[in-house]
């Protein structure tokens, strides 16, 4: 996947404000600390997304990472996802949601993630409800410029 983090990088900076900058060395962090770092491609090869996810005891300097982090023993905490604009609609966030979910019951008690309340991310926030994730906190973030929706879905 080495050779995928450029593209997958650029996947993520076309996403924002939905996710955060960063640089490459921090997408190398990623797939070096995540408990679970997969990409997704079209029928034709084509990188059409990512998803990250963080189990407990990292040294991460992420707001939302810690609050989950002080809040709960034990949980599977989804960083990012980010799809190509042209593979909005066509169920990669679904196929990548369903294998994270698998995943994380393995070894957590709950998958959590945070989603943009300010700026808004209706689709987010859907796309989350829709396979049972709750709100169980508000934080602000950047300096009060940020406002996420802490998500919770109880895997047992």
């Amino acid at each position: 996947m080495n050779s995928e983090l450029p593209r997958i990088l650029e996947l993520n900076e076309n996403a924002l404000p939905h996710v955060n900058s960063i640089a490459l060395e921090d997408m190398a962090w990623f797939l070096d600390h995540a408990a679970y770092f997969k990409a997704i491609d079209d029928a034709k090869g084509a990188l059409m997304g990512f998803l990250i996810a963080l189990r407990p005891g990292l040294k991460y300097a992420s707001d939302n990472y810690r609050w989950f982090s002080s809040t709960y023993d034990n949980f599977y905490y989804i960083d990012r996802i980010v799809i190509a604009e042209e593979g909005r609609g066509q169920g990669f966030g679904g196929l990548l949601y369903r294998d994270v979910i698998k995943s994380a019951q393995e070894y957590a008690p709950r998958l959590t993630c945070e989603v943009n309340s300010r700026p808004p991310n209706p689709q987010s926030m859907a796309f989350h409800e829709s396979f049972g994730f709750a709100p169980v906190g508000i934080q602000q973030t950047e300096g009060g410029a940020k406002e996420v929706t802490l998500m919770s879905l109880d895997l047992e």
